[in-house]
């Protein structure tokens, strides 16, 4: 999965939709944007997902939203001050980009791309030759990534993938169901499934407003933009 953004509702109902799991891997974002940020570290704590740092980890952690828009700035100030020094100083030791070995088969994951670990946007439009170079870079069979909150899922060769799971908490791919995907590795044999997941986004708005974030967040969960 990736980007969770401090939507709990949205986690706890893909959580519950896709069942036991031998590992969950996060690509980047447990905050910003969505009401309940130390919820969202705690969860992710309590769970054992392995997550690598997004830029709104990062940034949130630090209350430097550079580059961001009007909403986002917002958000990301909100955000900062919710945090405890703790939260923030875990959010900070996140790693950007981790690697390991699962049935066989080198995965690596990172937030952005494997050549800006954080901020680099790596959308579906993407062509299979910076893909391959992408993959040439890391020596992995699986690339996981984050931060675009649009499923990608692209097979490169006989046996290598790059994929994106799309946003938890925030997804901007016109569809406001909550999205993730499943790996099947099985003696170096690869199964994908991505799944959408519905959650009440009415108390996730309903939050939104009540913490005085912008009525704007509230208002694309239900679009899916």
């Amino acid at each position: 999965m990736a980007d969770i953004h401090a939507n709990v509702v949205a986690l706890d109902a893909v959580l519950k939709r896709v069942g036991p799991v031998s590992l969950i891997l996060h690509a980047g974002d447990i905050v910003d944007y969505n009401p309940w940020p130390r919820e969202a570290i705690a969860k992710v704590k309590t769970l054992g997902i392995r997550s690598t740092m997004g830029n709104h980890d990062r940034d949130s952690a630090m209350n430097t939203p550079y580059g961001y828009n009007p909403l986002a700035q917002v958000s990301c100030h909100w955000t900062h001050h919710q945090l405890t020094s703790g939260d923030r100083q875990f959010l900070l030791n996140l790693p950007k980009k981790f690697k390991l070995s699962v049935g066989g088969l080198k995965v690596f994951i990172c937030h952005g791309s494997p050549r800006d670990l954080v901020d680099e946007y790596v959308f579906p439009d993407t062509s299979q030759e910076t893909l391959r170079q992408f993959l040439g870079m890391t020596g992995a069979d699986i690339l996981i990534l984050g931060h675009t909150h649009i499923p990608l899922l692209t097979q490169v060769g006989d046996n290598q993938y790059i994929l994106n799971p799309g946003g938890v908490g925030q997804p901007r791919d016109m569809d406001s169901r909550a999205s993730c995907m499943v790996l099947n590795i099985n003696r170096r044999k690869v199964s994908i499934e991505h799944i959408r997941v519905e959650y009440d986004i009415d108390k996730v708005s309903n939050a939104i407003i009540a913490a005085k974030l912008p009525k704007a967040l509230a208002e694309r969960l239900y679009f899916g933009y």
